[in-house]
């Protein structure tokens, strides 16, 4: 089942291993089955430290335990973990046999003293790259604390166990029964949501940080380039994020980064990471900014406050906040959000296997993603409310030429229906001559765009019409130390390779800045003599 590639790789991966480790297979008379027993097998061909035991009735059928010797946590991954969930595999093997993790050690504290007992399932899909974040996080707290446990559901092996529990997103994490959180999300923000005294701690902590030459806000590709063109000035920087890449994150194909001939978007990040984490950077993940108050206001010192409490203060700040995904907000859109509305076709598509759906948007990401549900539901509706696909024509005729495709212009969405459960349908009005349409289906994919992150900064910076933030070409804004880049300013063009330039341009400016501003205090020695 694995290449002679793969397994080279894996058996000097797993000389990492200090433990023995069990892989227990709980198989029926499937195919799926059959092919997780194969890869039982071959991975423990590999070490000397990895055995394989048919396990008992009483779990799903295929499904994988992974087991250090001597220990009592329980990873359980039902389905056949390969694609995007492959790494999950490889590193629980890892962890359970003693590799290091790489989490913060404070961060491990908080998870071996968590008291209870924690049954988590997570539901995923093998194409979705949002999915191994959250089932390598769970599987970590569950070898670290054995009160925690932790099963992967592939909803494509078991499409029933997932209908039966209204599951039409991925991931989705259940908590002992019940419906804990879904789409991605970090470790931390995990732990801190079953630990609620950890976001007073943090604050506390957080209040207690020295004040940064540059502190930029938001790590995506601009706020990576930013950091690094900054630390590598010698001058103490810190990040502060929600999550580590932003929107890269939720990217699956990448084909436009020059040098770079093809990747995905989490790999991309990981590279990133990496390359900041080289540098002497102060990384504040999953915090989100709330406010921000100019220098004048707060003692020479810009001052950004976070949703925990805390707040920041810098020479300097580089506002990298990115952008989501544009919501259609029609009734019905929240309500179903995760019943059947979804952002993510790579994600949430083998979710609707045979089902019909709509892709609101007709761009090149509404067509691309008509174009590979096409190839899983039984059938996709385009809407478009222009009267023409703004798409490439490469990607238009593709789609026109697909027998399961159809395509409506000039149609104005305007309610998303269900039955409190689950969506059924979508209503959309005829732009021309202004008649009301239903469509009867069972999921609506919203491909429409993107709007900045930059709500918090309302009053705080100049912003244009469209919520972007207002911009020179040194990426300083209109308040004296605050500069931005990424796709939350007026840039005209939201790509990576533009953002990470624009991310050096405000780290430069910052910088120069800096050099012709003198610190508040050596100013107020300077006017007293």
């Amino acid at each position: 089942m694995l290449d002679s590639n793969i397994q080279q790789q894996l058996k000097q991966t797993f000389g990492n291993l200090k433990t023995d480790v069990v892989l227990r297979v709980f198989a029926n008379d499937t195919d799926k089955s059959k092919e997780l027993v194969t890869l039982a097998n071959d991975m423990a061909e590999l070490s000397s430290l990895i055995s394989v035991e048919e396990g008992s009735n009483g779990e799903r059928a295929p499904s994988l335990q992974v087991q250090g010797k001597g220990s009592d946590s329980s990873i359980f991954f039902a389905g056949v973990p390969m694609g995007h969930e492959f790494t999950s595999l490889i590193l629980a093997v890892l962890h359970s046999g003693g590799h290091t993790m790489k989490v913060e050690p404070e961060l491990i504290e908080q998870i071996r003293n968590l008291e209870g007992e924690f049954k988590f399932e997570t539901f995923i899909s093998l194409t979705c790259q949002n999915c191994p974040d959250v089932v390598q996080a769970l599987n970590m707290m569950a070898v670290i604390n054995p009160n925690i446990s932790h099963v992967m559901i592939d909803g494509g092996v078991f499409p029933e166990e997932a209908d039966s529990r209204k599951v039409m997103a991925v991931p989705t994490v259940f908590l002992n029964g019940e419906q804990f959180t879904q789409g991605r999300t970090s470790l931390a923000k995990i732990v801190n949501k079953i630990d609620t005294g950890a976001a007073k701690r943090q604050a506390a902590a957080l209040n207690e940080k020295e004040p940064y030459d540059v502190l930029v806000v938001g790590g995506g590709p601009a706020g990576a380039s930013s950091a690094i063109y900054a630390a590598r000035k010698g001058i103490r920087t810190g990040i502060v994020t929600s999550r580590f890449g932003g929107q890269v994150l939720d990217t699956v194909g990448i084909e436009n980064f020059i040098s770079v001939k093809k990747t995905e978007g989490p790999k991309l990040v990981a590279h990133l990471e990496e390359h900041v984490r080289d540098y002497d950077v102060d990384i504040m993940n999953d915090q989100t900014a709330s406010k921000l108050v100019a220098a004048e206001q707060v003692g020479g010192l810009v001052s950004v406050e976070l949703e925990n409490g805390a707040v920041l203060k810098s020479r300097s700040v580089i506002l990298s906040t990115g952008a989501r995904w544009r919501e259609i907000n029609v009734p019905g859109e929240k309500e179903y959000t995760g019943k059947g509305v979804a952002y993510c076709p790579h994600c949430d598509g083998p979710l609707f296997k045979g089902k019909r759906v709509a892709v609101i948007g007709g761009g090149n990401s509404g067509i691309e993603a008509a174009i590979d549900l096409a190839g899983i539901v039984g059938h996709v509706t385009v809407l478009e409310f222009a009267d023409k696909l703004l798409a490439d024509a490469v990607l238009v005729r593709k789609a026109e030429s697909m027998s399961n495709i159809t395509i409506i212009k000039e149609a104005a969405t305007t309610e998303i229906t269900g039955d409190g459960e689950k969506v059924s349908g979508l209503t959309y009005t005829d732009r021309v001559t202004g008649e009301s349409h239903d469509i009867e289906l069972e999921g609506v994919f919203v491909q429409i765009g993107l709007v900045p992150n930059t709500e918090f900064l309302e009053g705080s910076v100049e912003l244009s019409q469209r919520g972007e933030i207002v911009i020179n070409d040194r990426g300083a804004t209109n308040v004296p130390g605050v500069f931005a880049a990424g796709d939350a300013t007026t840039v005209p063009f939201k790509q990576i390779i533009i953002a990470m330039g624009a991310g050096s341009t405000a780290a430069l400016g910052a910088f120069d800045y800096m050099m012709r501003t003198p610190v508040a205090e050596e100013e107020a020695v300077t006017k007293a003599a």
